[in-house]
């Protein structure tokens, strides 16, 4: 079991396109299936307006679970750079010259999630910082996007702040329809352990989530360009049967919901943190 955070942030990323990179480097260009610490907290930096060499500790200090809605689909980008432009013109390499003739041309593959949507807590006992956030995702310093510049989301990203988020993190309307063969879980993803969800007590899977599935590589240390750094962190995963009703379907009529549960919910919860 953990600590329970009292107060929280709750998001919704999803777009037509997403990509968070664990293991990205060079011309290869990864996506974890869910969004990483280190993009969500990059993400908050940008919206904050601060600087990719100023300190982020307070950020990183803040808890995440994430709630898989759809996990869309993985798809490759056969991408390539410096094609066809004249040799004073060819992409620079590491010692500050120009590539040689016939060279001229790089080629990366790049990963993107497609039609994915999640829903994510942000958790911590410091409200002020937790107002911060919200405020800066509300209304952002710097444009934000889904792990990448090309990965913009499709509609804003606050949902509200509240308490015990991890309530309405298994309570909100799921963006997807009711399965047809049978229940099937949704999975939930977390640096820490997710034992403490408050779900049926009663559940098969209630110890689920207790113990770290493995590691990822996305707690950032630095996003200053010449010295990024991230180190691992414990990843802990828990599928979760849902009740029916929580699948709301797609378009208007989840948007419908969603809205119907923000404004029965988080109003109220929002004036008692302020």
């Amino acid at each position: 079991m953990i600590e329970k955070h009292a107060r929280g942030v709750l998001l919704r990323l999803a777009g037509p396109l997403q990509s968070w990179g664990t293991h990205s480097k060079y011309l290869r260009r990864d996506t974890a299936r869910f969004p990483t610490r280190s993009g969500v907290v990059g993400m908050l930096a940008a919206g904050l307006g601060r600087e990719r060499e100023a300190p982020l500790d307070d950020l990183t200090a803040l808890s995440m679970t994430v709630r898989v809605d759809r996990p869309g689909v993985v798809l490759s980008d056969f991408h390539t750079v410096g094609g066809g432009l004249p040799a004073d013109e060819t992409v620079i390499t590491v010692d500050g010259k120009r590539r040689s003739e016939g060279k001229g041309t790089l080629v990366s593959k790049r990963q993107y999630l497609a039609d994915a949507a999640f829903t994510v807590a942000l958790t911590s006992d410091d409200a002020e910082l937790l107002h911060l956030c919200a405020a800066a995702l509300r209304d952002p310093h710097w444009p934000l996007f889904l792990g990448r510049r090309s990965c913009p989301p499709e509609g804003p990203l606050l949902l509200g702040t509240v308490e015990d988020p991890l309530h309405h993190l298994v309570r909100l309307p799921l963006a997807t329809k009711r399965p047809c063969r049978g229940p099937q879980p949704t999975d939930f993803y977390s640096d820490r352990p997710l034992g403490v969800l408050p779900v049926d007590s009663d559940a098969p899977d209630r110890g689920d989530g207790d113990h770290h599935s493995g590691e990822v590589t996305d707690e950032p240390l630095s996003f200053a360009p010449l010295e990024r750094r991230y180190r691992p962190r414990p990843l802990y995963r828990r599928a979760v049967h849902l009740p029916d009703a929580t699948h709301a379907g797609f378009g208007t009529g989840y948007l419908e919901k969603l809205q119907t549960y923000i404004d029965t919910h988080f109003v109220k919860a929002e004036r008692s943190t302020r």
